[in-house]
């Protein structure tokens, strides 16, 4: 066995779990380090907490007077919970957050100091805008960029330093993070969703996207994942032969958390709690060493607030149980990837779920609408919506027999399609008394009010009607759901935009009655989306060929996907609603398809070093030793030397075989990565690194795991699935 590998392992195995003893209630520990409602009314002034409330449900531009008393009276509040520093938490394009640190701590002359944050400090700051991921926008001499604070997202406090949530854009306007176009994309869908909402409560003044994901991810031995260098740098292992034992006997999904696994979950929840991050559920995942955990839903940018937050979080919690957290889409061939579940749903300031059944037959029908309206905006935007979930890393999940492909439908079970069919039997025009009576009782009445349990799941829907809400399940564990996010709630934006203006041309020019308007135009959209809707199962290669009959795009890899995201219709889309402008919309593909291509490069680069560096140099030692081994056995037996080391001989020859195809392969793709790198085109370039180099892996990692099985254990010098996924 390598050292390396060897010591890892003993370390592993040595290591003593940390207990967590909780003492308090989870409700008592909740939200204590943010600066919410409660801790505003003990601190703010009344002035203050208005002008902040105020912000908050209405959009409404905080003064500076007021933001110097908020300055104030959140660095009391801080300084009471022990912060020492101050900073503006953002999430640039990189998919991961971003902090500077100030202290509160000021000279004032004369050998004396004191604390100090003012409203300038608190509502802005100028981070360098060049050195994050800006698609062309800015250049590498104009640094200037402005983080901004945004008021509906809580202040908290985390290792102490008070973290103000902000957006963040360029010195020219431009957004460089994913919260600004979020933030866009939500007040696009309460005004369209408000409207809509007025035909059948004129009482509803705002419609709220809200948003509950389902983090899964991976907890491996800290040593043991430092031990391998495509972990640590790629996030994925590159190579490794299946364990003999992985998920095929299921006994993992469900079954009961190995206590070293809990600890880490029962830190990484109380950190939850103190940051209002309403953690629910927890639970083994199907692959071996793989977890869930999900929250409460929440408010759609305070929940993606608080999932970027949560990444962080597991890091630095998992490094103190000597675990590495792994985030990457598939980790692991051979065994199920994580995803990132999005619950999504709409609700208004009067209670009501939008998407959920009610107990009339008027609820019923503002039911159908939102929800035969969702279905119209997937169809007519399925590309798009693929293209918000692309990554190099979820290219390797979707798709796999274990996540929802890269065909985009919706599935909504057998009740409710029973329904639509009934709405769109119903003769077009206006109705008549006897239709408008069947209506109103036979289809619209009789939705039950909990749709819960009375259709089945279909886990390989990638966006899935599931009682009171979609779950878009194709989002990838490692995804920052504000770019999903922000598609989904501004194509079903538009859509409602565009089905208003429907409904009242009909009301205006046909002389019809708004239940007839809605009634007619619903039932063309149930008519026009059929395409989109599917029950069946969608790793079938049935599916692709009945899909592409049906006109559905089917990008399965990443520069195809993100091509949707600059057609003339998504850049008109986004600039219409408000959300991007074409310079934005443009850049963040530049950003995406650059990223992709310095993912593969990255990769490339590390499975060439350890094929070259760590596999043939161990199969050559182990292929020497064989030879001696066959020397010795033709002293000793002479004549018969052909007949006993005709094992040997093959050993040593299957060896050559797999070292000599491990470097041509390797010689390849260093050659198709220098290709790739000497084309200028962005575009041309992520398709050479996708077809050209990636293509290669497959065949070097064939090599590799094939020498895995033939050489000593002894020496391999990479640790093993079996001790990667086995290991508690």
């Amino acid at each position: 066995m390598s050292t390396l590998r060897f010591h890892a392992i003993k370390e592993s195995l040595a290591y003593k779990p940390v207990v967590i003893n909780e003492k308090e209630r989870r409700s008592d520990l909740f939200g204590k380090h943010v600066f919410n409602q409660n801790a505003m009314r003990q601190y703010l002034t009344k002035d203050a907490f208005l002008g902040v409330e105020n912000a908050i449900k209405y959009g409404k531009k905080i003064d500076r007077k007021i933001a110097d008393q908020v300055a104030s009276s959140m660095k009391d509040w801080a300084l009471s919970k022990g912060a020492t520093h101050y900073t503006h938490w953002f999430q640039p394009l990189t998919g991961s957050t971003a902090e500077k640190h100030d202290a509160f701590f000021e000279t004032i002359g004369n050998g004396l100091a004191i604390e100090k944050f003012e409203g300038g400090q608190l509502v802005q700051q100028e981070p360098d805008a060049s050195s994050f991921p800006n698609g062309g926008i800015r250049n590498t001499f104009e640094a200037r960029g402005y983080t901004a604070w945004d008021p509906t997202s809580p202040a908290f406090i985390y290792e102490t330093t008070l973290c103000i949530p902000t957006i963040f854009v360029a010195y020219t306007g431009e957004a460089l993070d994913y919260k600004t176009p979020l933030l866009r994309a939500l007040h696009a869908v309460d005004d369209a969703a408000t409207a809509v909402c007025k035909y059948f409560d004129k009482n509803v003044k705002k419609v709220t996207s809200s948003l509950g994901w389902e983090q899964e991810y991976f907890l491996i031995d800290k040593m043991l994942a430092a031990s391998r260098p495509d972990i640590t740098l790629t996030g994925r292992t590159l190579l490794g032969h299946s364990s003999a034992k992985g998920q095929q006997l299921d006994d993992h999904y469900f079954g009961s958390i190995p206590s070293r696994a809990l600890n880490f979950m029962r830190e990484l929840e109380t950190e939850c709690m103190l940051l209002g991050i309403p953690v629910k559920t927890r639970h083994n995942e199907v692959a071996p060493n793989q977890f869930e955990l999900a929250p409460i839903f929440e408010e759609a940018n305070l929940a993606v607030d608080h999932n970027s937050l949560l990444m962080d979080i597991m890091g630095r919690v998992a490094s103190r149980h000597n675990f590495k957290v792994l985030l990457h889409e598939k980790p692991f061939a051979g065994v199920n990837g994580s995803g990132k579940h999005n619950n999504w749903s709409l609700s208004t300031d009067t209670g009501i779920n939008l998407l959920a059944p009610g107990k009339t037959p008027m609820s019923n029908l503002q039911f159908l609408t939102f929800f035969i309206n969702t279905i119209k905006a997937v169809h007519k935007h399925e590309a798009l919506l693929r293209a918000a979930i692309a990554s190099a890393s979820n290219d390797h999940r979707l798709g796999a027999n274990e996540a929802p492909p890269a065909i985009i439908s919706v599935f909504i079970g057998e009740q409710l399609t029973k329904v639509l069919e009934e709405l769109e039997g119903v003769t077009k025009g206006k109705l008549s008394p006897q239709e408008k009576t069947e209506l109103k009782l036979n289809v619209v009445g009789k939705i039950p009010d909990v749709f819960l349990d009375n259709t089945d799941r279909n886990r390989t829907s990638p966006f899935a009607f599931t009682g009171n809400k979609f779950e878009f399940r194709a989002v990838g564990s490692l995804a920052n759901c504000g770019n999903p996010m922000t598609v989904l709630n501004t194509i079903v934006a538009k859509q409602l935009k565009d089905f208003k203006l429907e409904v009242d041309e009909l009301i205006d020019k046909k002389d019809l009655k708004k239940d007839e308007a809605v009634f007619n135009v619903l039932r063309e959209y149930i008519k026009s989306t059929k395409a989109i809707l599917f029950e069946g199962n969608g790793y079938g290669e049935a599916w692709e060929k009945e899909a592409k009959k049906r006109g559905l795009s089917n990008n399965k890899t990443t520069p195809e996907a993100l091509k949707a995201k600059i057609s003339k219709e998504s850049i008109a889309l986004f600039e219409e609603m408000n959300v991007m402008s074409k310079i934005e919309t443009e850049a963040r593909y530049e950003i995406e398809i650059e990223a992709y291509i310095m993912h593969i490069q990255i990769e490339s680069r590390v499975l060439g070093d350890i094929a070259r560096n760590h596999i043939v140099p161990t199969a050559v030692k182990y292929q020497n030793i064989l030879i001696e081994n066959v020397k010795g056995l033709k002293a000793i037996f002479d004549k018969k030397f052909s007949s006993v080391s005709k094992e040997q001989i093959s050993l040593i020859e299957d060896i050559s075989n797999h070292i000599e195809g491990i470097n041509s392969n390797v010689t390849k793709m260093i050659e198709a990565r220098k290709n790739a790198n000497n084309i200028s085109d962005v575009e041309q370039k992520a398709h050479a690194y996708c077809n050209h180099v990636k293509s290669l892996f497959d065949d070097i990692r064939y090599h590799c795991d094939k020498l895995e099985l033939l050489v000593d254990d002894e020496i391999w010098p990479l640790t093993k699935y079996r001790e990667l996924l086995f290991t508690r």
